[in-house]
């Protein structure tokens, strides 16, 4: 085996600090309005996220909505057209809202807790999520929701600040500053695993029962 060689000290990147909250950028954040919101995201530079992407993707829809879906991060089609959940997997969440009553742009609102394509559509690390969060409060704070619906595990993590298993959450109102939190699975992961599909439509019943007795 060979020796291990001195390795010169890293010079911190974005990547590196990421994971430390700057109170100040979270501030100046939570005063935006949207048109500079947006451009905050398009322009960030906060994580190494930023070096890969092709564009930012905010969100999309009813900027008034009572229903918010919050995301992982783009994938490949959103980094190239910036818009959410476009692809087979915006298809099927759709499909989705239609089960229930909804539609795409008509009293929901679609936004991703990372903004940026992940290298290969990685889960989002910690860091990145974290850097991601202001943009994320801003757009819950705009919207004023009254029930934001985590699609998969990172969503989850971010909107709760807590570990969280799908499985265990599902079926719990949780909240978030006073707004209801439901919990299910991502789109994408109902397209390698068809058979919990199910579940995702109980989830979205219970989260329609939720909004019911909110009136």
């Amino acid at each position: 085996a060979h020796a291990a060689r001195p390795q010169p000290a890293a010079t911190p990147t974005p990547a590196a600090t990421s994971a430390a909250p700057d109170p100040a950028r979270s501030a100046r954040i939570a005063t935006l309005d949207w048109e500079a919101l947006e451009a905050g995201i398009h322009d960030c530079r906060a994580c190494a996220l930023c070096e890969r992407r092709k564009q930012a993707v905010p969100g999309v829809g009813d900027r008034q909505a009572r229903w918010m879906l919050v995301g992982e991060a783009p994938g490949a089609e959103e980094d190239q057209r910036g818009e959410p959940f476009v692809g087979q997997a915006g298809r099927l969440l759709d499909n989705m809202l239609a089960a229930i009553g909804l539609k795409r742009g008509e009293d929901v609102y679609i936004a991703n807790a990372v903004k940026c394509r992940p290298p290969h559509n990685r889960t989002p690390e910690r860091g990145e999520i974290a850097a991601c969060l202001p943009y994320l409060d801003r757009q819950i704070a705009l919207v004023q929701p009254q029930l934001l619906i985590a699609l998969g595990r990172p969503a989850a993590q971010a909107l709760l600040d807590r570990e969280i298993a799908i499985s265990a959450a599902r079926g719990k109102r949780f909240e978030r500053a006073g707004v209801a939190v439901v919990v299910t699975y991502h789109p994408a992961y109902l397209l390698r695993n068809p058979q919990d599909k199910a579940k995702a439509w109980e989830d979205l019943c219970f989260a329609r029962r939720l909004m019911a007795e909110a009136g």
